[in-house]
């Protein structure tokens, strides 16, 4: 393994740390992982941001826009489109948008969504 790859690892386990859990939310049997922590710290998000970018660049050769699912991916999604020069396409569930939409099914850990 290379060092670049590894200092990649080792930052992302120091944001791990920072991700407070709770156990069977919003339903039980669910581990709810809190990104709140960190994009209240602004050394971990501005991390967070690094290594993202990182990531995509470094796995992903081509891509055309970048995704958001509600409610997180509306937090992460739109500095990465901003990096990437890209659309930003927010996905929310069944209801929360007017007009003319496109609609997909998606599974959660604790069922499907429209």
């Amino acid at each position: 393994m290379s060092e670049e790859v590894n200092n990649m690892e080792r930052r992302l386990e120091d944001l791990k740390l920072k991700i407070k859990s709770y156990p069977d939310f919003p339903k039980p049997g669910i581990l709810f992982r809190d990104i709140f922590s960190i994009l209240s710290d602004p050394n971990a998000f501005s991390e967070l941001r690094k290594l993202t970018i990182e990531y995509i660049k470094s796995t992903l050769p081509y891509f055309d826009v970048i995704v958001g699912l509600e409610s997180r991916g509306f937090l992460i999604g739109p500095f990465l489109a901003l990096e990437f020069c890209l659309p930003f396409v927010p996905v929310r569930k069944q209801g929360k948008l007017p007009g003319e939409l496109a609609k997909a099914v998606y599974a959660l850990e604790y069922g499907n969504v429209v």
